[in-house]
């Protein structure tokens, strides 16, 4: 199989794939116009792909595309004039929409009882999608809500967008390492969403995977 044929055959691969280098490309971004650049760059593509994994889901994808398209008008506009509120606005909208393409994936995920191996990457995909959807709403809560977080790095001062990240990834995961610390109350009630959130993906969705998973390799050693 190709790598094009294994791509439209696994799209999910490819979102997953995306948010994986996106943690990597992520440190390099600083206070400055290259970094800004490429926090744009990257947010275009992920957009991009989320918008394609919705297309190939039982969700509408007309709704998909009436956040992403605004949220890349804004992005492309953000990194040319260097605005923030203009930003915040790309980040709500990138929100909405990363949320939505998980609930996608998880129609996808359930919407029969067989098991494919583009199942299991659109459940990695959809804990990141999850994850991404969290850290841009903290970024939009820090925003609206001055002092909504703090951590052991220069306390005092905003977090930085991967710190929102590292805390979004840990409070999903369950983890919780305790180095950004949400003191608003806005943002301890998203934290304590992302948590039911965590939880109930691990609980419903991952466990279902993984016991249709197990069901059908039975059914193969029995029918052998």
């Amino acid at each position: 199989m190709t790598p094009s044929a294994l791509l439209r055959r696994h799209p999910s691969a490819l979102l997953l794939a995306m948010q994986l280098l996106s943690l990597v490309l992520y440190p390099l971004i600083d206070d400055n116009e290259s970094g800004r650049m490429l926090f744009g760059a990257i947010g275009v593509v992920a957009v991009s792909l989320s918008v394609w994994v919705v297309d190939r889901s039982p969700a509408r994808t007309w709704i998909a595309l009436l956040l992403a398209v605004p949220a890349v008008v804004l992005t492309v506009s953000a990194i040319f004039t260097g605005s923030a509120k203009l930003l915040v606005a790309s980040a709500v909208l990138e929100s909405m929409l990363y949320f939505y393409a998980a609930g996608s994936l998880i129609a996808y995920m359930m919407h029969d009882h067989r098991v494919t191996t583009d199942e299991y990457f659109a459940a990695g995909a959809t804990f990141t999608l999850l994850a991404w959807g969290f850290a841009y709403a903290f970024f939009v809560c820090q925003s609206w809500y001055p002092d909504s977080f703090t951590g052991l790095r220069a306390p005092a001062e905003p977090r930085r967008w991967m710190e929102l990240l590292f805390l979004s990834f840990t409070t999903l995961s369950g983890v919780g390492i305790g180095d950004v610390i949400p003191l608003g109350m806005p943002a301890r009630a998203l934290v304590m969403l992302e948590q039911f959130a965590g939880i109930g993906y691990i609980a419903v969705v991952v466990s279902r995977l993984i016991g249709l998973g197990m069901l059908r390799v039975a059914r193969s050693r029995i029918e052998d």
